[in-house]
């Protein structure tokens, strides 16, 4: 067993741009000095997308400039479009993530286009990035069900990785968007996705709306999945399930791993310390479970 597992800490793209306060640059920058300093070897900083239409994401490109850049850390932008990865290429950034979605509805509610479109789309950013030498990460939203449609097929999932893979990916997040999936849903899904593509360019990134997402983690970990994407506190609620969290916590994430005798290279104690100063600036409760047992110090 490889007893090492990646945690892609989110909380500062996924997590605040699902946030209804928008936090200061200097806030922002903070946040992420704390969390490059709790030992997570990859962190998403922003979102290269109009302000006009995630206010929250303002000046991620800027962000990621000013930021420390430890060698041994990969700190990545999100960039949805060309523009986007022109503005992450300026500031030199060497990793960045695109997302599509297992299902047509979802894709055209969020990004306005068909699924087919949107690699269509990718193929000229995937030719720049290449250029620059820069790695490209692919996101699939709706892997198991979308708020739309109901139940993704498993076989759709696996053809929409697929093409993410054949088109560069070096690593495809597989989205539980709505946190509605049970583990042998999960499980059905990961079969059909390991099938193209090799389980250790795959990636799980569950949310925990119905309190499922640690569930799915250990069922991912039973199939071999050792790369997980989670949010630090919690960060970010679930925009179709009123009222409910949204992505699965870090710190709850971690204590799993490492309470089932995996390593992650994370500094719990500074992990805390990240989690603490968030929700201060945000004035919310940490969603954490480990925090609300234990206390962050």
């Amino acid at each position: 067993m490889n007893d090492f597992v990646k945690v892609v800490e989110v909380g500062a793209r996924d997590g605040l741009q699902n946030e209804k306060s928008v936090i200061e640059f200097a806030q922002r920058l903070t946040f992420l000095n704390l969390l490059v300093d709790s030992g997570f070897q990859s962190i998403e900083v922003g979102s290269c997308v109009s302000p006009r239409w995630v206010p929250q994401m303002d000046k991620s490109a800027e962000l990621y400039a000013a930021l420390a850049k430890p060698e041994q850390i990969s700190l990545s932008l999100l960039t949805p479009n060309l523009k986007g990865l022109e503005a992450a290429i300026a500031v030199g950034c060497k990793e960045v993530a695109v997302f599509t979605a297992a299902s047509e509805a979802f894709t055209q509610k969020n990004i306005n286009c068909s699924i087919q479109q949107s690699f269509d789309r990718f193929q000229p950013m995937f030719e720049l990035a290449k250029q620059h030498e820069i790695k490209i990460r692919g996101y699939v939203s709706c892997v198991v069900d979308c708020p739309y449609e109901g139940a993704v097929a498993a076989q759709k999932v696996a053809s929409v990785a697929k093409q993410l893979l054949d088109l560069g990916c070096y690593e495809i997040s597989l989205g539980e968007t709505i946190g509605t999936a049970s583990p042998i849903r999960v499980r059905k899904m990961l079969e059909q996705c390991i099938e193209v593509v090799p389980i250790e360019q795959l990636a799980g990134h569950f949310h925990d709306t119905y309190g499922m997402a640690i569930a799915n983690i250990q069922e991912s970990l039973n199939l071999g999945l050792r790369v997980f994407d989670s949010s630090i506190a919690g960060l970010g609620g679930c925009p179709y399930a009123k009222g409910a969290s949204g992505n699965v916590a870090t710190e709850d994430v971690v204590y799993l791993l490492e309470q089932s005798g995996f390593n992650t290279d994370i500094d719990v104690a500074a992990m805390l310390k990240a989690g603490a100063y968030i929700t201060s600036v945000l004035q919310r409760e940490n969603q954490s479970n480990f925090v609300k047992a234990y206390g962050a110090k």
